[in-house]
């Protein structure tokens, strides 16, 4: 396909063949709840609060040469955006992709493995965080997770054999047996990304394989998924991640095979997704493998990761979120940035470098937002995931 990430996914998938049966987690598919070994000091006490550090967590692959030993715990100071290590929660194999519950108490990762499956992790402010337990995910390399907003469903993305999945999620934060298991048709089908839309009413999933954005009604009883409606992106697109405007009524999607991003306009009353033209990187020649957007709180500028490059680029966000415009871009500070997010307040964004294992972090101006440097990048294994609590 002549797509780096792809081709990335696609090693690993073969891999999992030969490492499976050595590396499997502990209670994969069963609602068990194994001896933890976290080694993790992630305290986040009054005196911490007042200092403005806040928790952060890291994403890796574990089966690869070089890849780390399960979730990274670190802390991140919200003023000076400087990372400090905290430890490593082991017993969670290949957390690519990390969420958090609403709560804020339990974390979430997916299990990027041919025999896919997703974990949940007890947080603790004392650093004793528990792991709670596996799911299968009934499909190979989930590759996204997340939360709905009641809190009581998980939903998740195999990238691999292009389904998603959905769980329960009990008042301790565990996983209950899958609820539903839905398979895309197509030639070529892998679900990259399953996310909520902005008013509940339906979930998205974008499909990379078929140029596709689903969308689902989650009977939010059964835990099932219906789908009524389907956008479809040019021919080869890829499209990858989708992020929502504040307004809830525009979404901005990055096409990870033909280096564009589109302005999506979303109907709530009926779900249905409409694609607008492709329009560029800011990149130039060759491919950017665009990974990631995000938009800000205000819903003024949105971020994009380029892999290819190294880049991030801003937009301006215009005409009440149905139209971006390019900006610039700025270096990365790393290499092959997998993911980007905001800190919860805004001030900061973290770019995880998944070929350098680092995490650069930028300081966002509120006014203009202009991207900062703020210091040096914070080394862990293969990189692929940053979640700033």
């Amino acid at each position: 396909m002549g797509n780096v990430g792809a081709t990335d996914r696609r090693r690993f998938l073969r891999a999992f063949s030969g490492v499976a049966a050595g590396a499997a987690l502990p209670g994969c598919g069963e609602a068990q709840d194994p001896r933890p070994r976290a080694r993790s000091q992630a305290a986040v006490t009054p005196t911490s609060r007042a200092r403005r550090v806040r928790p952060l967590y890291l994403g890796t692959y574990t089966s690869v040469d070089g890849g780390g030993r399960g979730i990274g715990v670190a802390r991140y100071d919200e003023t000076t955006g400087r990372i400090t290590g905290a430890g490593v929660i082991e017993g969670v194999g290949d957390p690519s992709y990390l969420a958090v519950h609403p709560s804020g108490r339990t974390l979430y990762a997916v299990n990027e493995r041919e025999a896919g499956a997703v974990t949940a992790v007890r947080l603790a402010d004392g650093g004793d965080h528990r792991v709670l337990g596996s799911r299968s995910t009934g499909g190979a390399a989930p590759a996204h997770l997340s939360v709905h907003p009641t809190g009581r469903w998980l939903l998740s993305a195999n990238f691999g054999s292009g389904s998603v999945a959905v769980h329960p999620i009990d008042v301790s934060g565990a996983l209950g047996e899958r609820t539903d298991l839905v398979r895309h048709t197509g030639t070529s089908p892998h679900a990259h990304q399953i996310i909520t839309t902005p008013d509940r009413g339906h979930v998205l999933a974008v499909d990379l394989g078929n140029d596709a954005v689903y969308t689902y009604r989650l009977d939010t009883r059964a835990g099932t998924l219906t789908e009524v409606s389907r956008a479809a992106v040019r021919p080869g697109a890829g499209p990858r991640h989708l992020t929502f405007h504040p307004s809830g009524r525009y979404a901005y999607l990055a096409n990870e095979l033909d280096d564009t991003v589109v302005v999506c306009a979303y109907d709530p009353a009926t779900g249905t997704l409409r694609p607008g033209e492709p329009q560029s990187t800011g990149t130039g020649p060759g491919t950017s493998y665009p990974a990631q957007l995000v938009v800000t709180d205000d819903g003024a500028y949105a971020y994009h990761a380029n892999r290819g490059p190294n880049t991030l680029t801003r937009y301006a966000v215009e005409a009440g979120g149905s139209r971006l415009r390019l900006l610039d871009t700025v270096p990365v500070g790393g290499d092959f940035p997998r993911q980007i997010a905001l800190s919860p307040s805004g001030a900061l964004l973290f770019a995880a470098n998944q070929r350098s294992g680092t995490v650069t972090v930028f300081h966002v101006n509120p006014r203009t937002g202009e991207l900062r440097a703020a210091g040096e990048a914070f080394e862990f294994p293969v990189a692929v995931c940053a979640l700033p609590l």
